[in-house]
């Protein structure tokens, strides 16, 4: 029992050791890739220290994103170095058994997708709303609807625009449009930003103008601050502003139901949920197939090899699951299914391949 242990600890310490690296390849090169693309918006109000800190900011969600294919490939590169060195083969020749050897690399990986969850649920939300909102404080609000930052949102006679929200409540760049029974543009409020207080908000440097019934503009008044009606809260903005990929697993069910209730589809949160509780199974699938990768055909080749075949594969299932979600929606199948589907078909390749080593 306690070589089976040891044995554990082992085998986890080169996947771990792994993940690692490779996790710390794939987010620098994807922040100089974020890096890049943000140099094109870099101007006095955005200058490069800021864009740098945006970056920072949208590193955990990135970090969520690279995690199944982090897993794969540091499997690929941990079991790998045990394949050279021969000690894979030792350890079948003691008598330890393909299952229990899978078993073995299997643990680590827990780790990996419980540090999913708790990334999902606390850090990328948070990080993810800080990020997008200093970006739009920084730049302006119309370099925010210039970039189409923000959502829109229907209460009733009026249509509201938010540019951002901050952790705090605050928000950054607020326009309403209210209408008539006649579809007829009453008034058009725009502020710099807005407070919560508990029991509602204040716009500041608000410009609100009204129109007459034929279109034409009847005033147009600056008001330093401005008590707004709505029944939006913070809680429900950062809900409805923040990416549903991006939200933690509580509000995506919470607010599907909320759609649900209204009469609106749901299904791009549905997607957003079933993926991101699903993801433990995701990593742990293809943790399955890149096990089965070095027991095969990988069992003999380079690292740099390896590593290739795992973003490859790792790719190839990201992309699979980016095809069944809009399929889902078109073809009316469940989001739950759009969301199991590439796990199901990489956990029968990874049988099918250890079946042949057996």
């Amino acid at each position: 029992m306690m070589l089976l242990s040891r044995l554990d600890r082992y085998v986890g310490s080169h996947i771990l050791g792994a993940f690692c690296v490779v996790m710390l390849v794939l987010l620098g090169l994807m922040g100089i890739s974020m890096v890049l693309d943000e140099l094109g918006d870099v101007n006095d109000r955005y200058p490069l220290s800021a864009a740098l800190y945006y970056v920072l900011l949208s590193l955990p969600a990135m970090a969520y994103q690279l995690l199944p294919l982090g897993a794969l490939t540091a499997t690929l590169v941990g079991l790998g170095i045990l394949a050279s060195s021969s000690e894979l083969t030792v350890m079948r020749a003691s008598g330890l058994s393909l299952n229990r050897l899978i078993l073995t690399v299997i643990k680590p990986v827990l780790l990996l997708a419980a540090a999913a969850l708790l990334l999902t649920e606390f850090a990328v939300p948070v990080a993810q709303q800080s990020a997008e909102g200093f970006k739009v404080e920084r730049q302006g609000a119309r370099a925010a609807a210039e970039r189409q930052a923000g959502a829109w949102y229907r209460e009733r006679d009026a249509f509201i625009h938010v540019d951002a929200i901050l952790p705090s409540g605050e928000l950054i760049g607020v326009m309403q449009h209210r209408f008539d029974e006649e579809s007829r543009l009453l008034e058009r409020l725009s502020a710099e930003s807005a407070q919560y207080d508990g029991a509602g908000w204040t716009l500041e440097e608000v410009q609100r103008v009204t129109f007459a019934d034929d279109g034409s503009t009847m005033n147009i008044e600056s008001l330093p601050l401005l008590n707004w009606n709505t029944e939006l809260t913070p809680e429900l903005l950062s809900v409805v502003l923040v990416e549903p990929r991006y939200l933690p697993v509580s509000d995506l069910g919470e607010y599907s139901r909320y759609l649900r209730q209204q009469g609106v589809d749901p299904k791009r949160y549905d997607l957003a949920y079933w993926n991101k509780m699903l993801q433990p199974l995701s990593i742990v699938a293809l943790v399955l197939v890149g096990t089965a990768f070095i027991f095969g055909p990988l069992r003999s080749v380079t690292v740099g090899q390896r590593i290739l075949t795992g973003v490859i594969v790792g790719l190839v299932f990201k992309f699979s699951q980016d095809l069944l979600a809009p399929a889902s929606q078109v073809l009316g199948f469940a989001a739950f299914w759009a969301a199991l589907i590439p796990i199901l078909v990489s956990v029968a390749f990874a049988v099918y391949m250890l079946a042949r080593v057996r």
